[in-house]
């Protein structure tokens, strides 16, 4: 008998405990219900509009940017609780707005979000041919291969890089401009008169330079371009007075330089 009572309280005990932690999860789901109500229904949680005082979006790292574009990813939030801002989604948006490299973007309570947008870096321009016309349109492209509308009023002193086109895949670009910069970045300052850089062909890169007042075109190939370029530069006098009129150069082999071979 006090064996079955004993078992009696401990299903007693069980069962007040299984009671108890269902209304502690009732009144959680209960009170997380309400909060949620109230960070989406009152007024002191919502994004201000743009054209407010005291507008709740705040925007760092835009130079080059659209800085309509960014409050366009946002137009459906403005006048919402900021809890309702979907911020992976925003983010998306982000990304596919033209400069943009990354972004991250943060709720800051009670009534502000914050964007801070990386831009990407230009390197070089491209000219590409527009199709059906004749003549060209300038764009920038950046070490992803990625292509870049100038920005009014913008000034950039970057070399042109040839051998590149819209048609290309980004990975296609990617692999030309990488091929640019790891000949810039082995020439070092003899780089710095270099006006244009072929890379239709990345394992043998043509580049065109100012040697002395002339226009240079240099075929380089794909390695020792700090050594191929010194030798040109040392021995460029006596080329000039042997050929005066031939104004390019095939300096793959490192042991001799061939005039004319692109034609004078």
């Amino acid at each position: 008998m006090a064996r079955t009572d004993h078992n009696n309280k401990i299903r007693w005990r069980l069962w007040l405990s299984l009671l108890a932690a269902c209304a502690l999860l009732a009144v959680v789901i209960y009170t997380g219900r309400s909060v949620r109500r109230f960070v989406i229904n009152d007024p002191r949680f919502t994004l201000a509009s743009p054209d407010a005082r005291g507008a709740g979006l705040s925007m760092d790292g835009l130079l080059h940017t659209s800085r309509s574009r960014v409050l366009a990813a946002f137009t459906e939030d403005f006048g919402r609780s900021v809890y309702l801002v979907p911020i992976a989604e925003r983010r998306r948006r982000l990304l596919a707005v033209d400069w943009v490299e990354d972004a991250s973007i943060a709720r800051i309570w009670p009534n502000r979000v914050a964007v801070r947008i990386k831009e990407r870096m230009p390197v070089a321009f491209v000219n590409l041919s527009i199709p059906g016309r004749r003549g060209s349109r300038v764009l920038l492209i950046d070490a992803d291969g990625v292509l870049l509308e100038p920005p009014a009023q913008s000034h950039f002193t970057f070399p042109v890089l040839s051998g590149v086109t819209e048609e290309q895949t980004e990975v296609e670009r990617r692999l030309r401009v990488q091929a640019m910069l790891r000949l810039l970045d082995a020439l070092g300052p003899l780089g710095k008169d270099i006006s244009e850089v072929n890379a239709a062909a990345p394992e043998n890169l043509v580049l065109v330079a100012q040697v002395e007042g002339r226009a240079i075109e240099l075929i380089m190939g794909n390695q020792n371009f700090l050594t191929r370029m010194q030798t040109f530069l040392e021995h460029y006098p006596e080329i000039q007075r042997q050929s005066p009129s031939v104004r390019a150069f095939d300096l793959r082999l490192d042991d001799r330089i061939t005039a004319g071979a692109r034609g004078q």
